[in-house]
């Protein structure tokens, strides 16, 4: 099994090891690394045994970083002899510019090579993600208030990918994560409440399903979803009216495909909007009823098809959204990563257009 390694930044307190990371055994074996490598690290082997190479990671956008953490942890743990190696790092959350170094790592090719693509596999989903969430936050308080954003890829992508994207997301600045899983790195749990199977368990029956919900979980804030019977204004105010002050908050996750009934009972305020799932005029409508009655105390939290581009089209026209769930959009992987080989035995050797990028904010990890 891998070894746990323990380490410090310039005597700050430890990074994540991988004893959090739980690496598959198989990383060392060069199970995941391309061949190439392996046969080049067989080669170095061979016939390069005291060359000492140079190579440095970066990426081509403005990003926010993540994969750090992991990736000096996975060299110190499957590199041979990682305490001949120097690295140098960026942070998690990190804010880079367009290929700005990340990470170098100077040593002897054959003791760390093999591992370029697994690393840059990790920087790019991790930093990917973790800036997807941070641009969709940033686009979340252009109205002038930030609001949370609720982590929902759960349904999107493999779960053993869940603890990995969850810390991204977080890095990124999300408030909160949907599983366990995805708050496992960071030291917290997920949150959720009511889905519509609970609905349908109860026949549709909003009150009874949140009743149920709030006898069985009175600890938590109440939040009732009100869009099973496509009737969002008529089951948010039938629970609003059920559980007062009690209810902190509902939840509108209207399918793309289906034209809410406040919209085929006023027919009259349909003009040049496309009315289909959740919409600006919707969210509007069910403000101004819960508002009407008293329950201006009841946040509105949508879902549902979130990008940040949605996002910020809702907080320009200042949509009454309180709180945005993302899933799909925020898992998009579109940050590649690539590593060079820039210094040969301290002197300038790379493949033409590359060259070595020092970088002062690299900071040494004993």
């Amino acid at each position: 099994m891998p070894k746990e390694i323990e380490y410090k930044m310039r005597g700050e307190i430890s990074r994540l090891t991988n004893k959090t990371f739980k690496f598959d055994e198989r990383v060392g074996e060069g199970w995941f690394s391309a061949v190439y490598f392996l046969k080049t690290r067989e080669i170095a082997r061979k016939y390069k045994t005291k060359d000492i190479v140079t190579t440095q990671f970066f990426q081509k956008e403005n990003a926010v970083l993540c994969g750090t953490d992991e990736v000096i942890a996975l060299i110190k743990t499957f590199a041979e002899d990682p305490e001949s190696l120097e690295i140098l790092s960026l942070k998690d959350g990190d804010k880079v510019a367009p290929y700005e170094t990340v990470l170098s790592v100077t040593g002897p090719y054959q003791n760390f090579g093999f591992l370029e693509g697994v690393i840059d596999g990790i920087f790019a989903r991790r930093t990917s993600v973790a800036t997807n969430v941070y641009d969709v936050v940033k686009a979340a308080r252009r109205s002038g208030r930030q609001k949370p954003v609720i982590f929902m890829g759960d349904r999107d992508d493999h779960f053993t990918q869940q603890a990995g994207d969850g810390y991204s997301a977080h890095i990124g600045g999300s408030t909160a994560q949907a599983t366990h899983a995805m708050s496992e790195w960071w030291g917290k749990k997920g949150m959720g409440t009511m889905p519509h199977a609970l609905i349908q368990l109860f026949q549709g029956d909003i009150v009874e399903a949140t009743r149920a919900y709030k006898e069985t979980y009175p600890e938590d804030e109440l939040m009732a979803l009100v869009d099973y019977n496509n009737d969002v204004i008529t089951d948010a105010l039938k629970v609003a009216r059920a559980f007062g002050e009690d209810l902190k908050g509902v939840r509108v996750d209207t399918s793309n495909g289906v034209v809410d009934q406040y919209f085929c009972r006023n027919p009259e305020v349909m003009g040049a909007f496309d009315p289909r799932g959740v919409n600006p005029e919707l969210i509007f409508a069910l403000r101004e009823a819960l508002d009407a009655e008293g329950f201006q105390h009841v946040k509105i939290v949508a879902s549902g098809g979130f990008t940040v581009d949605r996002i910020a089209m809702y907080e320009d026209q200042q949509v009454p959204i309180d709180m945005y769930g993302v899933g799909g959009s925020l898992l998009k992987i579109h940050i590649g990563f690539t590593g060079d080989n820039v210094l040969l035995n301290g002197e300038h050797e790379a493949k033409s257009g590359r060259k070595h990028r020092p970088n002062p904010r690299l900071e040494k990890i004993n």
